[in-house]
């Protein structure tokens, strides 16, 4: 689901114009939205639709092949739902579900299959293999040049393996093709991977305009909370998540949110309330990571490895169902574990895709080991879009310090904490000692 560099915004009679430092997003109003069938299709390319709903859909799709086999239509929809459905409750056993039912479109209608291919491209993303991602998304625009659908897998591909100017090509292409919830959003990345959460927000701010089901809308928040707390508003995070709670009581990753701020706010009893229930429903490891971090800053360090341990579990599972996931490995290594182990799954991550991210990691992974001369080249890397990204700012200035660069330590530390005070519950408090160190020489 993680963005852009604007440098303006024009409100004219079309539209809202979204200037880009690499190119223009154009945000432009419902009336030019093209309706297609592709677009019930490919949970990464779609707005997150409730569990239920999906899991309705998958059981319809179920009873209509009894019927008809050979509907290759019908297989494709399936396919797409099993890829939804495993995004929504955490669950990747539906992966190769789906693989099965796309291929079995793909077998009744080898030529011109859009729909399949498109879902082949969705669950390439999902198991984070995004090379081939982008390859079924450009396979299906040499079918279909004005489907939005695989527009948008294109973009998250691209985004993923670290090629910008393409991925918002592919995300300005969607924004002509279907202004909507699903390019709103991605055009918000864009920006905010920039760093200007202005005209992020008010991306947004769009998306939620279109917002009419309860899903939609708690999507919408979901997002706008995740920028509030990025740049350092826990309290309007906070109003963003119980507004989407308010419509959608049940939705996971606003209760996460919402326990995510609560921490930032201090209200650490609430926050684990909050994190008890989540991971309970939904074991990621995102979730999991910043379960344990708030437990060990609570001084619960039985309950804080217990999630730690659960990471692992989680890893194996996706693994078993063909998600790769170096990344994660990598910081979960880095902070709470081997520093070796952390750089061998960057560098793995590394090979396969150059994004920002996988920069960071690596170059902190590198940090943690003691080799910063080459940890700090990759920081460097990682800050190379102008993200307003108090991780990314936090780690370069710890690297800076390392190698006894206190003017770029004080720099970097004091600009993480500017973006966001409350970036991490474990890692600010090492950012202000570490500030507090420098000043105090």
């Amino acid at each position: 689901m993680t963005r852009r560099s604007v440098t303006a915004i024009i409100a004219a009679a079309a539209g809202i114009l979204l200037l880009a430092a690499a190119g223009v997003l154009t945000l432009r109003g419902p009336e030019n939205h093209r309706d297609s069938p592709a677009e019930e299709r490919a949970a990464e390319a779609g707005s997150a639709a409730p569990a239920g709903s999906v899991a309705e859909s998958i059981a319809r799709s179920q009873a209509h092949l009894l019927k008809y086999p050979e509907d290759a239509a019908g297989w494709a929809a399936l396919g797409a739902a099993y890829v939804q459905q495993a995004r929504i409750v955490g669950d990747p056993t539906y992966y190769p579900k789906a693989e099965g039912a796309l291929q079995k479109s793909i077998a009744q209608q080898p030529e011109g299959n859009v729909a399949a291919l498109t879902g082949l491209g969705a669950l390439a993303n999902a198991r984070h293999d995004f090379a081939e991602a982008r390859d079924w998304a450009e396979k299906a625009e040499e079918i279909d040049p004005f489907d939005a659908i695989a527009r948008g897998v294109e973009d998250d591909a691209l985004t993923q393996l670290g090629d910008y100017a393409g991925a918002r090509r592919a995300a300005q292409k969607m924004l002509d093709l279907a202004p909507g919830i699903p390019s709103f959003t991605r055009a918000s990345y864009h920006y905010e991977m920039a760093g200007d959460p202005v005209s992020a927000r008010q991306a947004l701010q769009r998306a939620l305009s279109e917002a009419s089901r309860a899903s939609d809308i708690s999507y919408c928040r979901t997002y706008l909370g995740e920028l509030a707390l990025n740049e350092g508003d826990p309290a309007q995070a906070l109003r963003e998540y119980r507004a989407g709670l308010a419509v959608d009581p049940d939705n996971v990753q606003l209760l996460a949110g919402r326990a995510k701020a609560r921490a930032a706010t201090g209200d650490l009893d609430g926050a684990r309330a909050d994190y008890d229930v989540v991971v309970a429903r939904l074991p990621l490891a995102q979730y999991l990571i910043e379960y344990a971090e708030l437990l060990q800053v609570m001084g619960d360090e039985t309950g804080s490895r217990q999630q730690l341990d659960l990471i692992g579990v989680e890893d194996r599972l996706m693994a078993a169902n063909g998600v790769v996931d170096d990344l994660t490995a990598s910081q979960v290594a880095a902070d709470h574990g081997s520093p070796a182990d952390a750089v061998r799954h960057a560098e793995d991550e590394w090979s396969r895709r150059k994004s920002v991210l996988v920069a960071d990691a690596l170059g902190w992974a590198l940090h943690r080991s003691g080799d910063d001369g080459q940890a700090r080249r990759y920081a460097i890397t990682a800050g190379r879009l102008g993200w307003r990204n108090a991780t990314f700012s936090y780690h370069r200035g710890m690297i800076e310090l390392a190698l006894g660069n206190r003017s770029a330590a004080r720099r970097y530390l004091t600009e993480a904490l500017d973006i966001n005070p409350h970036f991490s519950l474990v890692q600010a408090p090492k950012a202000r000692s570490a500030l507090t160190s420098l000043k105090g020489s």
